[in-house]
């Protein structure tokens, strides 16, 4: 039975409120500055010393602006840094808008496939509900990243420089889903009717001409080769008369990105540690590579990573960069916030519990670039964020322990640093978990 809020309990709330006197104090400081501007933690900031005596040389940060980008630019990262360092050209940058054509293009293909696949399944079914909440939208995952690479190669961002709508997706995402979502529903329709197979698929290929005109109009057309004309910063001229984006990859970069394994950490009771994992319905190429991750302690992400920066190679990770952040000063701190003193409560959920009751997401990816360690052990790290270079120290980041802890999900390292029995792991089967998973 629910009790209604009366008279009476409004008046208690009144008396409590009324017989502490700095609450009065307080709320003005509320109604000023906010929350968080109340609440923030001065003396944490002050243990960050942006030095660290393990960091990569990395050059200006990109910027994705009102996109959702992010795990495609910290991907590029790694390839551009690699590309940078090797041909002293610091401020290299390859083309994202490039691989976000290519992206929204096999997305959509995905869907339209993953429609035929569901389509004897009713409306009300969560699978397919969870299909049609979101046909395509600019957010991923580094495999997704991976699987672009490798299909379609890179190009510097000059060849085909961002445009209006790939640096601001709304518009483009509201029209491209409902373009999909009236596709779907025909394909579904189609499927219902006993349309003979051949049919649909060209059909399937009628849509999906719509979907690359939208795209060409939205992002430009991505060219089937190009020429390379870059200058070093000692004055070198790297030049091609003509040169496709796959071999670009192939003769200028040598990272190998199938050399990578995704490991994760979610310390949910639904999940293992030392166990494989996929979800349902993810990917964005039909064919391409599984995205399947390792679930492990977060030390053993933290141990890895600090490995990995050891051996001159940014790290990409996944996080809930809502959590304790200050973006304009570039702080990821955990107890930046001090809003449970402030209003003498307690809001601490422990961090799996957090993810099964979506408190937590994996909401943001970045690169990490440094590390400081004292006797063996990290109190701060460098984070290459993709927000231009008007926040933090000229789009850096700097990251406690503590908010490694809370607030990273996932790392991408390279198998090389992997024991036998996690890469053994990692190579088998994955368990599928449904698409509609707190990690998806």
């Amino acid at each position: 039975m629910t009790k209604e809020i009366n008279k009476k309990i409004l008046a208690d709330f009144q008396q409590n409120l009324n017989q502490d006197a700095t609450n009065n104090v307080l709320k003005n400081s509320v109604a000023q500055v906010g929350l968080y501007g109340a609440s923030e933690d001065p003396e944490v900031k002050t243990k960050l010393n942006p030095i660290f005596n393990i960091e990569i040389n990395t050059g200006k940060v990109s910027n994705q602006k009102r996109s959702g980008r992010c795990w495609l630019f910290a991907a590029l990262n790694s390839l551009r840094t690699e590309f940078a360092l090797k041909n002293n050209l610091k401020d290299f940058e390859l083309s994202q808008n490039y691989l976000s054509f290519w992206d929204r293009l096999e997305k959509s293909n995905l869907f339209l496939q993953n429609v035929l696949a569901t389509a004897d399944l009713p409306i009300e079914d969560r699978k397919v509900n969870t299909l049609f909440s979101h046909p395509n939208g600019d957010g991923g995952f580094w495999q997704y990243a991976a699987n672009l690479i490798q299909k379609y190669g890179v190009v510097p961002s000059y060849v085909m420089p961002e445009t209006a709508a790939s640096d601001n997706t709304t518009e483009f995402n509201a029209v491209l889903n409902k373009m999909l979502r009236k596709n779907g529903i025909e394909l579904r329709d189609m499927v219902k009717k006993g349309i003979a197979q051949k049919q649909i698929d060209q059909r399937v290929e009628e849509m999906l001409s719509e979907v690359y005109k939208l795209c060409v109009y939205s992002f430009g057309q991505p060219p089937k080769d190009f020429e390379l004309s870059l200058r070093t910063d000692s004055d070198k001229l790297i030049e091609e008369e003509s040169i496709t984006p796959k071999e670009f990859l192939k003769q200028y970069f040598t990272i190998n990105l199938d050399d990578y394994a995704i490991i994760e950490n979610s310390p949910q009771t639904s999940k293992q540690y030392d166990q494989v994992y996929t979800i349902d319905l993810t990917g964005n190429i039909v064919g391409g590579k599984v995205d399947k991750f390792l679930n492990l302690p977060i030390e053993r992400l933290r141990d890895l990573s600090i490995q990995q920066l050891k051996g001159n190679d940014l790290v990409w990770f996944g996080n809930d960069v809502s959590k304790e952040s200050d973006r304009k000063n570039g702080y990821l701190l955990g107890n930046l916030y001090q809003y449970d003193k402030l209003l003498g409560i307690d809001t601490k959920i422990e961090k799996g519990l957090a993810l099964d009751y979506k408190e937590a997401e994996v909401s943001h990816a970045m690169t990490l670039t440094g590390v400081n360690l004292v006797k063996g052990q990290p109190n701060r790290w460098k984070v290459e964020n993709s927000w231009g270079e008007a926040n933090g120290e000229k789009g850096y980041f700097l990251m406690d322990q503590k908010w490694f802890e809370n607030n990273i999900y996932e790392v991408i390292i390279n198998k090389k640093y992997l024991t036998d029995k996690e890469l053994a792991e990692f190579n088998s089967e994955p368990i599928v978990l449904p698409a509609w998973d707190s990690l998806s």
